[in-house]
């Protein structure tokens, strides 16, 4: 555990997983770093360890869970929205009216 809101699952990793609720514009210390929330960080969310450049792999449990599709900041929010599987195709939930 690196504090109450991180956990570092392993030492490879270039992420640090959520385990309580931080909102946007609040800030915690990781690694002797003071970092403030860009975004509401939920449980199970990833932020990131270090600064990642886009194409990087994202690494968590050690391994690559997929790659980084655009620059990523120290502390930064990991999601669909800055990253891609490597090995499945992401699916987005969307409503379609008329179907089930």
């Amino acid at each position: 555990m690196i504090n109450r809101y991180f956990v570092l699952l392993n030492k490879e990793d270039n992420t640090f997983v959520c385990c309580k609720q931080l909102l946007a514009g609040a800030s915690t210390t990781l690694e002797e770093v003071d970092v403030t929330m860009t975004a509401d960080i939920t449980v199970g969310h990833k932020i990131a360890r270090q600064a990642i450049a886009e194409g990087e792999k994202i690494i968590k449990y050690g391994v690559s869970i997929g790659s980084a599709t655009k620059d990523i900041d120290f502390g930064e929010h990991i999601h669909m929205h800055n990253m891609k599987s490597d090995y499945i195709a992401s699916h987005t939930r969307q409503s379609r009216s008329g179907e089930e």
